[in-house]
């Protein structure tokens, strides 16, 4: 029995043990097989998707990126050179998409060991910005802050977005203390991080040494997205005698102005591109700028910049030419300044608002200088201000009979042949007699010529009594038609009085219109006799020189401009082929006939050579070739803004001054105006006339 136990022991262990190795082979055969099968699936992938899967490795979004060119200058009408552009060096930061703030921050700490950075104007956000920004810092104020901060009552965590605002709210609460080398690093941050993905910043660019350049340009590599450029500023060779009517760039800070936005980012622009703001600068802005160039950047799988390739080169802003002689600026500008200091130093400059002075090309409309003078009556300080010539209104006085007269003509209450009045003082009901400067009764009866030629108030209200279809009695009520002030208003308007020029600088104003009616609705009969000696309404300046190169071209209201051509900017800088050139444009045909035209015209010659004792403009008889005027004054208050509701206000007295020469075949048409004097004595209008027509003669030679 015992040797059949182990004879059955033996067997089994024999099938035991051959039953293990193929137990064991079927494992290995198993995984050997799975091992094959990954094998050939990882070579399947290799062969048929192996270039895919390195592609994604390797994968880059391109992109385009948009890069500035240098903004287009401003000459004068010689070719001298108004407005550049100066570059310096500048560091620049551009945005890789997906960078962190803390990276920023680490950038900012590198790069301020080598550029000395001035701080700038920094909010209390900012500053907690930058601390945030330290490495572990938003997850140790995260801990050091209460609960409340980070969840609600119910425990709920808020939004990420609703914590870090808590996390500037909890370090501000705690105090914000940084040393000046701090605010300075702050301020690069701030600058840094608020630029949009993929867009160019400047961290400095002014100032910059060629000490800092070369550090900078050694750490590159430490310092990804910075790199050494240029940045440009607005200079101006020959002063800044006509800098407001140029206007202004905005800063990379400022950017685009809010109500624009929509507009110049629909057309390309990035909301800190500089872009011009006022003024030529603004409404030439699609020509100064030129067309940005284009760059298409590699951004790789880790969000930084891997390669960049030029695909454009841009196109360089335009070059205005204006009509503007900057020499004859200069010597305008300083005709209106000295006789404004005389003024000054007469004493009663002390309620004015400075002097302006506008000379237009009446056969084109070219501007060929525009000047002012702004008086601050607060401090008696001066300042220039050309602008003010398209932007600031002023009742003219009698400098714009001309209109009148000519209106009155084409209604036909007066004819060339048919056109003498009596000249008689106003008087109605309840006001104070309505009268020329002259004593009453110097005439009994004026011609229109003659009327301009004395500045008579009294001719220009029986003119507007009959274009308002009345009848007048001295000290009885006058009816005049309901229509008056538009009859008047109209004429008045075909010249340029009272509607805006069209002039090819943004911010024109236009003339202010008086009440026609009181608070009750009755016809203001007074001021409709004001309005046609040129004491109601007002007007711009540019407006006055509108209304007189009409009449001195016969007829036609031209469009003024500034900008005589485009000219294309060349590769190297210079200029090149001209773009365009503006052609003058005539706006309306005035209906008066020659023989209408040839009234006003002896009139306002008269007004410089006539010997009648009271003609006006005399100072200006010996110009020559001979010029032709119309002088004004309007009697009016100042009103002190700071003391609105004065019962008493002082009265000042405005003085203007139109003209044209040479009187035969006019080429410059003058218009002047000194606003709220403390007394017409001077005669300063014609003062700067006289200076102005002698330098333009002897400037393009017509001296005789």
């Amino acid at each position: 029995m015992k040797r059949i136990l182990e004879l059955i022991r033996k067997r089994t262990g024999s099938q035991a043990k051959s039953t293990i190795p193929f137990r064991l082979n079927l494992l290995f055969f198993i995984v050997f097989a799975l091992f094959a099968l990954l094998v050939g699936q990882l070579a399947y992938l290799q062969i048929v998707y192996g270039g895919k899967f390195q592609a994604e490795v390797d994968r880059t979004d391109k992109t385009v990126m948009q890069g500035n060119v240098p903004r287009g200058m401003i000459y004068d009408s010689k070719g001298r050179l108004l407005v550049g552009n100066s570059t310096q060096s500048a560091i620049t930061y551009t945005k890789s998409a997906g960078v962190k703030t803390s990276d920023i921050y680490q950038i900012v700490n590198r790069l301020t060991q080598y550029v000395n950075i001035k701080k700038g104007k920094l909010t209390e956000r900012d500053k907690a910005d930058y601390i945030l920004a330290a490495p572990n810092k938003s997850a140790s104020v995260a801990k050091q802050m209460p609960k409340s901060y980070s969840q609600d009552s119910d425990g709920n965590a808020y939004s990420a977005n609703k914590i870090y605002a808590n996390e500037v709210k909890y370090i501000q609460e705690q105090g914000i203390h940084l040393s000046n080398k701090e605010l300075a690093k702050a301020t690069a941050f701030k600058t840094m991080s608020s630029a949009y993905s993929l867009s160019t910043v400047f961290v400095k660019d002014e100032g910059l040494t060629s000490k800092e350049i070369a550090q900078v340009s050694e750490h590159l590599t430490e310092l990804p997205g910075i790199s050494v450029g240029s940045n440009w500023n607005r200079d101006y060779p020959q002063g800044k005698s006509i800098a407001s009517i140029i206007g202004g760039v905005s800063t990379e800070q400022e950017g685009i102005p809010n109500d624009e936005l929509n507009i110049m980012l629909a057309s390309g622009y990035s909301r800190n591109d500089r872009v011009g703001t006022s003024y030529l600068e603004k409404s030439y802005e699609s020509i100064l700028a030129g067309t940005k160039s284009q760059r298409q950047v590699a951004i790789g799988s880790n969000n930084q910049i891997k390669s960049s390739k030029e695909i454009y080169a841009g196109q360089k802003g335009g070059n205005l030419n204006l009509t503007i002689d900057s020499a004859f600026q200069k010597k305008v500008q300083s005709a209106l300044d000295t006789q404004f200091a005389a003024a000054k130093g007469a004493g009663i400059t002390q309620y004015s608002d400075g002097a302006y002075a506008v000379a237009m090309n009446p056969k084109t409309g070219a501007i060929l200088a525009m000047a002012g003078t702004r008086n601050d009556t607060n401090t008696g300080k001066t300042t220039e201000d050309s602008l003010g010539v398209i932007n600031r209104t002023f009742v003219m006085g009698s400098a714009v009979k001309g209109a009148t007269v000519l209106g009155a003509l084409m209604d036909g209450v007066i004819t060339p042949d048919n056109n003498t009045l009596p000249d008689q003082p106003i008087y109605l009901p309840g006001t104070p007699v309505k009268k020329s400067v002259y004593p009453i009764g110097t005439y009994s009866a004026l011609s229109a010529e003659k009327a301009l030629q004395v500045s008579s108030n009294e001719y220009m209200m029986a003119l507007a009594i009959k274009e308002g279809k009345a009848t007048y009695t001295p000290n009885t009520a006058l009816h005049l038609s309901n229509d008056v002030f538009d009859v008047m208003r109209g004429y008045f308007n075909q010249f340029g009085l009272g509607v805006k020029t069209g002039i090819d600088i943004s911010g024109e104003t236009t003339g202010i219109e008086g009440a026609s009616r009181t608070s009750d609705g009755q016809l203001k009969t007074g001021s409709a006799l004001d309005l046609s000696y040129g004491n109601y309404d007002a007007y711009t300046l540019i407006e006055m020189a509108q209304y007189i190169s009409t009449i001195a071209n016969g007829g036609y209201r031209m469009r003024p401009y500034i900008v005589q051509s485009v000219q294309k900017t060349q590769n190297d800088g210079k200029k090149g082929a001209i773009e365009s050139v503006t052609k003058p444009k005539v706006l309306n045909r005035v209906g008066f006939t020659d023989a209408d035209l040839r009234v006003v015209k002896n009139g306002m010659y008269n007004v410089v050579h006539g010997t009648d004792p009271w003609t006006t403009g005399t100072l200006l008889k010996d110009i020559s070739p001979s010029v032709s005027a119309k002088t004004g004054t309007a009697q009016s208050f100042y009103y002190n803004p700071e003391d609105p509701n004065n019962p008493d206000p002082p009265a000042t007295i405005t003085t203007s001054l139109v003209s044209f020469g040479p009187s035969d075949d006019p080429n410059i048409a003058l218009a002047i105006v000194f606003p709220n004097l403390s007394s017409e004595d001077g005669n300063y209008p014609q003062q700067v006339a006289k200076q102005i027509y002698t330098d333009y003669y002897k400037m393009t030679n017509q001296s005789k």
